[in-house]
């Protein structure tokens, strides 16, 4: 039985939707060879080359130690390379190996793919709406979490939004007052 408030729940909804997209994934990327965790990893290093260790695994949300034997585990295969810091001779930065590279560029193709899935029955207007849509909500989400203010330019469109949605709902029931 399907819960009519869940399927309009923006939180269950994203969970969901990302759910089957990394199934979807995962049932295309079987014949690479990589596990979830691998190219997960591959991913969040292509983007943050350079990182450490612990920076990484909060990227990802795993523990540290859960991350060093992944990243042994990468190391030895010939993915992921351990080079020493330029600064802070404690720590060692996280690199992709010139084998990993193509192997990055297969994951982007099928990731490719999954969106195109994904997206199959939005045309482009209403594509380039949902990921405009969906990275003013990771902006507002990381200007939350790091303690800053919504910029006012932001704050004004966030409102205004608000207000016509108030109008609409008011004019559907009939009253005429925003």
């Amino acid at each position: 039985m399907s819960d009519p408030d869940l399927d309009r729940s923006l939180g269950f909804l994203l969970h969901d939707i990302a759910r089957l997209m990394r199934k979807r994934f995962d049932q295309r990327a079987r014949h690479l060879g990589m596990t979830r965790a691998q190219w997960q990893l591959l991913s969040h290093l292509a983007r943050h080359e350079g990182i450490n260790q612990s920076g990484l695994a909060e990227i990802l949300e795993i523990e540290p130690i859960t991350l060093a034997r992944l990243v042994d585990r990468m190391v030895e295969a010939g993915w992921v390379e351990r080079r020493p810091h330029p600064s802070d001779r404690r720590q060692r930065c996280l690199y992709l190996t010139a084998k990993a590279r193509p192997r990055f560029a297969d994951l982007r193709a099928l990731a490719a793919e999954v969106f195109e899935d994904v997206l199959c029955d939005f045309n482009l207007d209403e594509r380039d709406t949902l990921l405009e849509l969906l990275g003013r909500m990771r902006r507002s989400l990381g200007n939350r979490q790091s303690g800053g203010e919504i910029e006012p330019a932001e704050r004004i469109e966030r409102d205004g939004i608000r207000a016509r949605k108030a109008a609409a709902v008011a004019a559907t029931l009939g009253d005429e007052r925003p």
